[in-house]
């Protein structure tokens, strides 16, 4: 794998390890959003690594964006290049072609909030704060968390917590759909590793199909079920679809090529 600046990248068995690295807080920045889209090319373009945990080194997930990189900004028009190439990679994360799993500790905020929405799955400590503080700057979120904390916890409660910019604890992140499941603190990563874990033993092309069809429900709507079709006839011509059904009809746990 590898060398960055602001990121590890790992990879154990069938499971890629995406971990913050930007003393104190994990701050992201630009050469952060590089960095990710580069580790996103290495896995995606390595079969072995069939599920991908994101978390944070340290006190934290991520608590926020880098503030100081906020004042080299000159004018409104590099503010909004900044935002679009966040949004490109958090866009990338949320269709990506293998499962992102966040393990989230500590704090999530800004742009920690905003990277944790763009996985697919995400665990969280109980007590962990979950939070878009950026109108407490003035400001507001710029890596689309306008856009996709609504489709988690509702329009109300994400005008409420964008509005006070008053964070909220893990448990309450999960009873509001904003996490999956919560744990204790240093429980999180293990619990996401076992997710991981079973997740991989399912077969490279179905999860690789599901996972398009669940990006293409949330932003096409009707035309999904049309498009569901069509997975599931590709899906089907796959060896591991033969196996997965032999193993079935035989009773015995399928053992899945990814082919």
């Amino acid at each position: 794998m590898s060398e960055y600046n602001y990121i590890q990248v790992q990879k154990e068995e069938k499971i890629g390890y995406l971990t913050l690295q930007h003393s104190p807080a994990n701050a992201l920045c630009q050469p952060i959003f590089a960095e990710l889209n580069d580790a996103l090319d290495q896995f995606e373009g390595d079969p072995e690594v069939k599920v991908i945990i994101v978390h944070g080194e340290g006190r934290f997930f991520a608590a926020g964006a880098d503030i100081k990189e906020f004042t080299t900004v000159e004018n409104g028009t590099e503010f909004q290049k900044m935002a679009e190439t966040g949004q490109r990679v958090f866009d990338r994360m949320d269709a990506f072609s293998k499962p992102i799993i966040a393990a989230i500790h500590g704090a999530a905020l800004g742009g920690g909030l905003e990277l944790a929405m763009a996985c697919h799955i995400r665990f969280a400590g109980e007590k962990t704060k979950l939070g878009l503080p950026e109108l407490q700057l003035g400001l507001v979120p710029g890596f689309a968390g306008t856009q996709r904390l609504p489709k988690l916890v509702g329009r109300s409660k994400a005008t409420q917590m964008l509005l006070t910019s008053d964070p909220v604890s893990g448990r309450e992140a999960a009873s509001i759909g904003l996490v999956d499941a919560v744990f204790e603190e240093d429980a999180v990563l293990d619990e996401a590793k076992g997710m991981a874990e079973k997740i991989a033993l399912k077969g490279a092309v179905a999860v690789r199909n599901a996972l398009r069809l669940l990006h293409y429900a949330e932003n096409v709507g009707e035309e999904g079920g049309k498009m569901e079709a069509e997975c599931f006839g590709e899906v089907f011509e796959s060896e591991d679809a033969k196996e997965g059904i032999d193993a079935f009809m035989n009773k015995r746990q399928p053992v899945f090529n990814d082919r």
